[in-house]
């Protein structure tokens, strides 16, 4: 088989959903040109955006079994009916959402939910925007500011903004229009945006681990190089380049479905996850050897006073950086993407996008 009949074979259950409701209405709409107008008589035969229901005279009650599109979600044996009256067809009854036991229109509390959980990333985002941008102003425009450390985060810095911005990009791109059809948007530009938004995620995660292992190596030998930084450069945007070309190599071949932007169930996505998931984890690991570090450090008859202050600043640098490690990703990221969306939505997107603010308060002096 080949491997764009195997791609197209492998749907969303909501896309699914849509191309076989698209693949009924054509049927339907063939039926009513074909019956024509053979009778003005009684109600005509119309799609209703579910079902297609056929003519019918008038005071005759017309039975349908459930949609078969609705036996994606669950098996439905339950009917609807509609009575043909002089005034035309009456509204079904019971409604689909009743007889056929499924859910009804999205509710409006869940859309006011989406929607300001949109408003409040959007906001942080752009907050976030201009703060990074001007620290990295600062940390590039003072010579007395330029070190190793402060190399790395403005590394980090970036990855926050390239990741607002392809934030940014995506929504413009994806949701551009209440009336997109995400099965059917399959543009150049749509994919374009979400890999670079993939791509920015990643990068964002492998510069926090160099975060993490550069306050590591500084706390276990007082010996640095400069070669080092290259290794850091190699693992923050080097890394994260090799694996989103290998996934987009298998959505090219084995998924190239939609706008790359479903991943559910798609085994291909751990190409991507997977590598998070591993950074996340030693992440917090460093993350705990450094608070061990510097609690041995740090013991009033261990210190040594001329590095009490050396110490007792880094440690504040380390505690100000909690939010930086990414410990609060350490729970959801080992769960099913698709596992309490909402919660997720709103601790990713919203504290996410306000997180990187908190960087700012950072000691840069060198």
């Amino acid at each position: 088989m080949p491997p764009r009949t195997l791609a197209s074979s492998r749907l969303h259950p909501e896309c699914e959903y849509i191309f076989q409701l698209e693949r009924e209405e054509r049927y339907c709409l063939q039926y009513i040109t074909e019956q024509g107008n053979r009778s003005s008589e009684g109600c005509q035969p119309f799609w209703d955006a579910v079902a297609c229901w056929p003519q019918a005279v008038t005071g005759e009650t017309v039975q349908r079994g459930c949609p078969a599109v609705f036996s994606l979600f669950r098996n439905n044996t339950g009917s609807v009916s509609r009575n043909c009256t002089s005034r035309g067809w009456s509204k079904p009854f019971p409604p689909y959402h009743v007889a056929c036991s499924v859910e009804d229109d999205i509710p409006e509390t869940e859309e006011s939910y989406f929607a300001t959980v949109k408003l409040i990333y959007t906001i942080g985002y752009s907050i976030s925007l201009g703060v990074l941008a001007v620290a990295v102003l600062i940390l590039l425009f003072f010579r007395r500011l330029r070190c190793a450390r402060n190399f790395i985060h403005i590394q980090l810095f970036l990855t926050f903004i390239l990741k607002s911005v392809a934030v940014f990009i995506k929504d413009a791109t994806l949701f551009s229009s209440d009336d997109t059809n995400h099965c059917t948007l399959s543009t150049f530009a749509c994919k374009a945006s979400v890999v670079f938004c993939h791509y920015c995620v990643m990068a964002n995660f492998f510069w926090l681990l160099v975060e993490a292992l550069y306050l590591n190596s500084l706390l276990l030998s007082s010996f640095y190089s400069r070669r080092f930084l290259w290794g850091f450069s190699l693992l923050g945007w080097g890394v994260p380049v090799f694996f989103i070309v290998l996934w987009i190599g298998s959505r090219v071949y084995f998924e190239d479905t939609e706008c790359w932007d479903i991943n559910e169930d798609s085994p291909y996505w751990w190409i991507i996850k997977g590598p998070i998931v591993v950074s996340i984890a030693v992440n917090f690991m460093l993350f705990v050897n450094i608070i061990r570090i510097l609690m041995q450090k740090l013991n009033p008859r261990l210190i040594q006073f001329n590095n009490s202050s050396q110490y007792r600043r880094l440690a504040k640098s380390t505690l100000l950086l909690i939010p930086l490690f990414g410990t609060h990703y350490m729970f959801f990221n080992f769960l099913p993407d698709y596992f309490n969306i909402s919660l997720r939505l709103c601790i990713e997107l919203c504290m996410g996008s306000f997180q990187v603010q908190k960087h700012k308060h950072c000691n840069p002096i060198c």
